[in-house]
């Protein structure tokens, strides 16, 4: 049977009729399940950036304060590593780190709404990752500074621009075009939309590949730096 339809004219112009009592609805919905927040948005770089805040700020401090009390030296005469002296500190930092993440992460579901689709083990991964790109620039910082203050104001220089330019409060498509090329050179970019992808869209680790050896990249770059600085400064 062939279906009726009910045609108008008005003036010059054929209107369907049905078309007009019954208009054509959208269904959207989100590729994330569930309702979508704000800070389903934010958390993932929050995280990120908590560790990369206590890291990069920890070791300046940690190791200028001995400095500045005059235990330092007694490490360096001790029959270990300078390395190991600086794993001791960021291993001690990670830990401090960590619980804050977790603190943040549990009150962001509780209070937030804040959902993880993704695996919680390979989100912490890449909190690793972050720590080993970022630990590079800290120990940097301290190498070129004298006292506590000068690598704490080293550090802050390099940090807080990184926090606004890597899409931690808002995406980065939203930035002047220039900011974007900034961030494309930011570790914590890719940490950001790396811990994203994972919590948010349950991305696998052949998904965030790219960002992974990324960070990897730019940490084993830093850190190279870093150690030679780092040994030089303390021999001078």
């Amino acid at each position: 049977m062939q279906a009726e339809i009910n045609v108008v004219k008005m003036g010059s112009t054929t209107v369907n009729a049905q078309s007009t009592v019954f208009p054509f609805t959208q269904n959207i919905e989100t590729t994330i399940p569930g309702k979508s927040n704000y800070f389903n948005f934010l958390a993932p770089g929050l995280m990120i950036m908590i560790v990369m805040i206590t890291v990069m700020t920890g070791i300046p401090e940690a190791i200028s304060k001995e400095r500045e009390m005059g235990t330092f030296d007694g490490m360096l005469s001790a029959p270990i590593n300078q390395i190991s002296i600086i794993l001791g500190y960021t291993a001690s930092l990670c830990v401090k780190g960590f619980a804050q993440v977790i603190l943040v992460l549990t009150i962001a579901i509780i209070f937030f709404g804040v959902t993880v689709q993704g695996s919680i083990l390979l989100a912490f991964f890449l909190l690793l990752l972050g720590i080993f790109s970022f630990v590079g620039i800290g120990i940097l910082a301290v190498s070129s500074s004298k006292n506590q203050a000068t690598g704490t104001t080293i550090v802050n220089l390099i940090m807080f621009p990184m926090m606004f330019l890597a899409g931690i409060f808002f995406p980065i498509q939203q930035m002047p075009w220039f900011m974007q090329d900034i961030s494309k050179i930011i570790p914590l970019t890719y940490a950001a939309d790396a811990m994203r992808k994972v919590m948010l869209l349950n991305a696998n680790i052949g998904d965030v590949l790219t960002q992974i050896l990324i960070l990897v990249g730019f940490g084993i770059v830093t850190m190279s730096m870093a150690v030679i600085l780092f040994r030089k400064s303390m021999t001078s």
